[in-house]
C-alpha cells in the first residue's frame, strides 16, 4: 500500500527486492538474449558488448531519495518506491563505432517502448564542457510481440534501462568514475581532465574514419578490373597490360582477385593482412597482376593436386590460402620455393612428376 512514509517505504522496497532477486536475475538474462538477437536480426554485427546487471537495492533507495521523494511528498502524493526504479534492470550495448550508436537506438524502439531518455551525447555536445563521459541511456518496457517471448515470467513487462557507447565512450565511462571529487576539484585538473576527454573523443572520430577509408578502399578496388588488364588482349602472358597493373599487392587487390577465384569463402582480414605480409617479404614488388597471372596459370594444376591429396587425406584441410600458396610456387619458384613447407614442398613436387 503506497503512503508517505519514507522509513515504511524503504523496508516494504528492501522486501520486495530481496524476494525476486531470482527473477530480476532471470529478466536480465532474458532481456540480454532476445536483445542480442535482435540486433543480429537488423543486422547490427559490430557489437563488442552486450551485458547486463542488477542495480543494488541501497542504490535504487539513494535514487529515488535524490529524484522522487521531495516532490511527491511536496505534493502529498503516496508512493511506493519500486514504481519509480525504472533501472533496476540494466543492458549495456558497447558498439565499435559511435556512429553505431543510433542504429542500435533506432532498432531498440521498433520493439520497446520508450519511458524516459537522457542522451549524454548531445547534452555534452551542446556545451564547451566536456567534462564527463557521452552515451545514450533509454528506459524501456517491452512492447506485446516482444513480452510474449517471455511466456509467463513473473518480469516479463518489467522496464530496463539501456546504455548504449561506442567502445571508447565506454573506455572513457570508466576511467571517468574513477576519478574522484569530480566537483570540487581545482579548475586546472578540470581542464587537463576535458583535454583528456577530448583526446577520446578524437579517437573515436578517427577510428570511424579510419573505417570508412578503408571501406572506400575496397569498393574502388572492387570497382577495377578483376584480371588488371592480365587476361586482356594479349592474353594470360600479360602483353597489353593495363597501366594500372603495376600497383604492388595489397590487402584490398588481394581480396578482389582472391574473391574473385573463390567466391564461397570467407577471407578473414587478419588472416590476409598476414598473408600478404608473407607474400611481399618473399617478393617485395609483387603486383596485382602477378596474383592474376599466377591463379590464371596453375589454379586447375593444383585443384587437380588438391582433390588428389584430400583423397588421400581425408582428415586434413586444403583452404583457399594453401591452394594460392601453391599456385605461387608454381609461378615462380626462385622467389616463392619456401612458401609451403619442406613436406609440402616436397610431397608437391613428387606428384608434379608423376602427373607429367
Amino acid at each position: 500500500m503506497a503512503s508517505l512514509d519514507f522509513e515504511q517505504e524503504k523496508r516494504a522496497f528492501r522486501k520486495f527486492y530481496d524476494s525476486n532477486r531470482s527473477h530480476f536475475e532471470e529478466a536480465k538474462n532474458a532481456y540480454t538474449r532476445v536483445i542480442k538477437a535482435m540486433l543480429k536480426d537488423s543486422g547490427i554485427e559490430e557489437v563488442t558488448k552486450i551485458e547486463g546487471r542488477i542495480k543494488e537495492r541501497e542504490e535504487c533507495i539513494k535514487k529515488f531519495q535524490r529524484k522522487y521523494q521531495g516532490k511527491l511528498e511536496a505534493d502529498e502524493t503516496p508512493y511506493e518506491i519500486k514504481d519509480y526504479i525504472s533501472d533496476l534492470l540494466g543492458i549495456r550495448i558497447v558498439c565499435l563505432y559511435d556512429d553505431q550508436v543510433g542504429a542500435v537506438s533506432d532498432s531498440l524502439k521498433e520493439h520497446f517502448r520508450i519511458i524516459d531518455v537522457t542522451d549524454k551525447i548531445t547534452a555534452l555536445e551542446s556545451t564547451e564542457d566536456l567534462f564527463g563521459y557521452k552515451g545514450l541511456h533509454m528506459d524501456l518496457e517491452p512492447k506485446a510481440e516482444i513480452a510474449s517471448r517471455f511466456g509467463s515470467h513473473p518480469h516479463a513487462a518489467y522496464p530496463f534501462e539501456v546504455q548504449i557507447r561506442s567502445l571508447i565512450q565506454d573506455a572513457w565511462s570508466v576511467l571517468d568514475h574513477k576519478i574522484k571529487y569530480k566537483k570540487s576539484i581545482p579548475s586546472d585538473l578540470k581542464r587537463r581532465i576535458n583535454v583528456l576527454s577530448a583526446l577520446f573523443e578524437l579517437a573515436d572520430r578517427e577510428f570511424r574514419e579510419i573505417r570508412n577509408a578503408t571501406q572506400e578502399l575496397l569498393q574502388q578496388e572492387k570497382a577495377t578490373p578483376v584480371n588488371d588488364g592480365t587476361a586482356g588482349s594479349g592474353g594470360v602472358n600479360g602483353e597489353g597490360m593495363a597501366a594500372n597493373s603495376g600497383k604492388t599487392i595489397n590487402v584490398f587487390s588481394f581480396l578482389r582477385i582472391a574473391g574473385h577465384f573463390f567466391r564461397d569463402f570467407e577471407f578473414t582480414d587478419y588472416k590476409v593482412d598476414n598473408f600478404v605480409q608473407v607474400i611481399l617479404k618473399m617478393d617485395p614488388d609483387f603486383h596485382k597482376s602477378d596474383l592474376h597471372k599466377s591463379l590464371i596459370e596453375n589454379l586447375k594444376a593444383v585443384k587437380d593436386y588438391r582433390q588428389d591429396y584430400l583423397e588421400e587425406n581425408p582428415d586434413n584441410t586444403f583452404s583457399p590460402y594453401t591452394v594460392i600458396r601453391h599456385c605461387l610456387f608454381l609461378y615462380d619458384r626462385d622467389i616463392f620455393g619456401r612458401i609451403l613447407s619442406r613436406g609440402s614442398r616436397e610431397r608437391f613436387e613428387a606428384w608434379l612428376r608423376q602427373a607429367e
